[in-house]
């Protein structure tokens, strides 16, 4: 596995890999990698030549009052885990190597920005596009593997690379969870242990959710209001937000009809976690 800083490092190794005839997967994280990330890499590594990951707390994704200073950031396990999963390349690049002083260029992706976590976030998705924009540009692989569990992030991502004209295949891969169901993300570690038992009450509700328009609840606000009832009755958690949206466009609906994705954000202490499920009426 070769671990490479600079963008032309990268772009040398990818070049030579394309004239090959090799076909490149990414997977790009900020690192504090887990099983998640791990299942990310295990398809990239099954459908493609080489595999690349990438590690970069993207500073510019993160808001004023957020958690960048504290994000976990540990490269030497992430690159023992990076091994065992047969990546050929692990990108490290840093925050000034990616945005050279001076650095003026953003990326925006329109209306699908400005709800939910676009909303809580003012500025978050911004960040994202732009980064991913870049790296894709550096990496210009045939395949990128996000997860479920992201959905708002990977829908943009996805609306992104199409507007834009990206060649590249964009696949978004089952959210991972905990035995008892969490969504395993590298903001969990934040939680104390009560938070980390009262977080099991998302992904429950979300089952329950999806059995009531199962059998035949198909209303928004009333789904919502189970949803909220249920945590609010669970413990401390405190919730952003709980909608009912269009799972292409993330447009919030009134009636739960085709592909729909019910998806929630709630506060444990300072701890912001997400989480979603699709269901079909």
């Amino acid at each position: 596995m070769r671990v490479v800083r600079s963008v032309r490092s990268i772009q040398q190794l990818i070049r030579k890999a394309k004239s090959a005839g090799k076909t490149i997967g990414f997977v790009p994280t900020m690192g504090a990698l887990h099983d998640g990330h791990r299942s990310l890499l295990r398809r990239c590594h099954r459908e493609n030549d080489l595999v690349v990951l990438s590690i970069f707390v993207n500073p510019k994704q993160f808001g004023p009052e957020e958690d960048f200073g504290k994000y976990p950031r540990r490269e030497q396990a992430d690159k023992k885990l990076a091994k065992k999963e047969k990546v050929d390349i692990m990108f490290v690049p840093t925050a000034e190597e990616m945005y050279p002083e001076g650095y003026l260029t953003y990326i925006e992706v329109e209306r699908m920005t400005h709800v939910l976590c676009g909303k809580s976030r003012p500025g978050h998705f911004r960040g994202v596009t732009t980064v991913v924009g870049k790296l894709l540009n550096i990496v210009m692989p045939d395949v990128l593997y996000l997860g479920q569990k992201d959905a708002q992030q990977a829908a943009v991502v996805t609306r992104m690379a199409r507007d834009l004209n990206f060649s590249v295949i964009v696949k978004i891969c089952p959210t991972v969870r905990e035995a008892d169901g969490l969504a395993m993300s590298s903001r969990n570690e934040y939680l104390t242990v009560s938070q980390r038992k009262e977080a099991k009450v998302l992904y429950r509700s979300l089952r329950e959710a999806r059995q009531n328009v199962t059998a035949g609840n198909h209303s928004a606000m009333a789904i919502i209001s189970k949803i909220r009832s249920r945590i609010t009755r669970a413990g401390s958690g405190r919730i952003d937000y709980i909608e009912c949206v269009d799972a292409d466009t993330f447009t919030p609906l009134k009636r739960i009809q085709g592909k729909t994705m019910i998806v929630l954000a709630v506060w444990f202490g300072k701890t912001r976690l997400i989480d979603n499920i699709i269901v079909h009426a």
